[in-house]
């Protein structure tokens, strides 16, 4: 049987969840998400040499800052009060571009899976922005949870 949806009501009305009752526990969640690009092009970000800039140290700040701001951009998400978001961006050469992975950790009564594919999702859109100019056929794809724990739900890995 399926898990019941916690953002509807009865009559299907969204509902924002009350957690007020929830334990406050440590919970952090991961995720990530894949840039992929002509040769080139990574060869240009890699290199520093493209038009705008430091391209992934502005992608990961852009990630961090969105982290904190997903309660702004996803409606039924709480406002948190994180304590730990990190962004980390790895060339990949196989696709060839660049694989990015979102940390989001915070010790309260609700988890940080949305924070952790926020990050991860705009930081792939910043690269996409600052390299466009270079390479418009860039795919973002794959953007998943690969890990969450803590909380009530239990600790969750992608393909455990």
């Amino acid at each position: 049987m399926a898990a019941a949806l916690t953002h509807l009501g009865a009559k299907g009305e969204a509902n924002m969840v009350d957690v007020g009752d929830k334990e406050e526990t440590t919970r952090t969640a991961i995720a990530e998400g894949f840039v992929s690009m002509r040769p080139e092009t990574l060869k240009m970000i890699l290199d520093g040499d493209a038009k705008k800039g430091d391209v992934l140290g502005t992608a990961r700040i852009a990630g961090i800052m969105a982290a904190k701001k997903t309660h702004e951009l996803i409606p039924l998400c709480h406002p948190l009060l994180l304590t730990k978001v990190s962004v980390d961006i790895e060339p990949d050469t196989a696709l060839p571009g660049l694989r990015v992975t979102a940390l989001a950790r915070v010790t309260g009564k609700t988890g940080v899976e949305m924070e952790a594919l926020t990050a991860a999702s705009v930081a792939c859109l910043t690269i996409y922005d600052m390299a466009k100019a270079a390479d418009r056929a860039m795919v973002i794809s794959g953007i998943r949870l690969v890990e969450k724990t803590g909380g009530k739900s239990g600790d969750y890995k992608a393909g455990a």
